[in-house]
C-alpha cells in the first residue's frame, strides 16, 4: 500500500492532534513520507484556519520534527491554501490549492461546513438552482492553480459533500458534467496532480472520494496526474482508504 500522505491537519488549525502525535502515529504505520499542513489564514473566517500569528510557529514546529525524526520518516511542511486567502506561501514546502468557500454578492459562504448552511446559501443566492451554482463554482475551481500556486489540486469537487444521496442535484445533468470537464481541461494543462481525497468517506458523508469517478476518468483521458490524500484531521484517519483506492492512481 502507498505509505505517503501529504494532506494531514493538526491542532494548529482544525485538526485534533498535535504535530508530534501525528508523526508518532505515522511511524507506527510505517509511513515513508508525511506532509503536515495548515489551513491558510482567511480573514473572513478564523474559526478553522491557522491563526495569522501562529504561521511561523507551525513551520518552526514541523522543521524541528523533521530533524528529530529524520532517521524514521520524511516530514514536509505544507499549507492548504484557500482560493480566497491572501497569505504568502513561500515559507512552506508545498501548497495544496483548495476551495472551501464560494463568494457571491460580497458574501463568502462555506461549502463543506454544514449542510443546512450550504443549502440556505444556494437558496439565497441561486434560488435553489444547484447547477447554476456548480457552473460558477467550477469556473473558479479551474483557476485554483493559477490563484494559489498549488503543487496539488485539493478536493476538486467538494460541492458533492452533502449530495451523497443525490437529492440536492443530479451529477448526471449534462450542464453539470460540461462544467466539470471544462475545469478539468484547464487544470490538467498545469501538470499538477489532483488529489484523490478520502476525507468525506472517513467522516461518513460519501462512499467515494473526491473527485468523482467520472471526473477521474476524464482527467486520466487527458493525461492528468493523481496523488492519494486522506485529508486527515485525526490520527485514525491517516492513510484512510488508501488500500481501497490506490488502484486509481497506479
Amino acid at each position: 500500500m502507498i505509505k505517503c500522505d501529504f494532506h494531514v491537519h493538526t491542532n494548529f488549525c482544525d485538526g485534533k492532534n498535535s504535530p508530534e502525535q501525528v508523526v508518532e502515529q505515522a511511524i507506527k504505520l510505517n509511513m515513508e513520507k508525511l506532509g503536515l499542513c495548515v489551513h491558510s489564514y482567511t480573514f473572513f473566517d478564523e474559526s478553522y484556519c491557522v491563526r495569522k500569528e501562529r504561521q511561523k510557529e507551525f513551520v518552526e514546529t514541523v522543521h524541528a520534527l523533521k530533524d528529530k525524526y529524520r532517521d524514521k520518516l520524511e516530514i514536509y511542511c505544507g499549507v492548504e491554501q484557500d482560493y480566497y486567502s491572501e497569505e504568502p506561501t513561500d515559507i512552506y514546502d508545498y501548497v495544496i490549492g483548495s476551495i472551501h468557500y464560494h463568494k457571491k454578492n460580497g458574501e463568502y459562504f462555506p461549502l463543506d461546513y454544514k449542510k443546512e448552511i450550504f443549502v440556505r446559501a444556494i437558496e439565497k443566492h441561486y434560488g435553489g438552482d444547484y447547477i447554476k451554482f456548480a457552473q460558477e463554482y467550477f469556473e473558479v475551481a479551474s483557476d485554483v492553480v493559477n490563484k494559489t500556486g498549488a503543487d496539488i489540486i485539493g478536493h476538486f469537487d467538494v460541492i458533492r459533500k452533502f449530495n451523497g444521496d443525490g437529492k440536492l442535484f443530479d451529477e448526471n445533468n449534462p450542464d453539470y458534467r460540461i462544467a466539470v470537464n471544462k475545469a478539468i481541461e484547464k487544470l490538467v494543462s498545469y501538470g499538477k496532480p489532483f488529489e484523490i481525497n478520502t476525507g468525506a468517506i472517513s467522516r461518513g458523508y460519501l462512499d467515494n472520494p473526491y473527485p468523482a469517478s467520472y471526473a477521474i476518468d476524464y482527467a486520466k483521458l487527458l493525461g492528468g496526474k493523481f496523488i492519494l490524500s486522506s485529508d486527515a484531521h485525526t490520527l485514525e484517519n491517516l492513510l484512510f482508504g488508501f488500500g481501497r483506492f490506490e488502484n486509481l492512481i497506479k
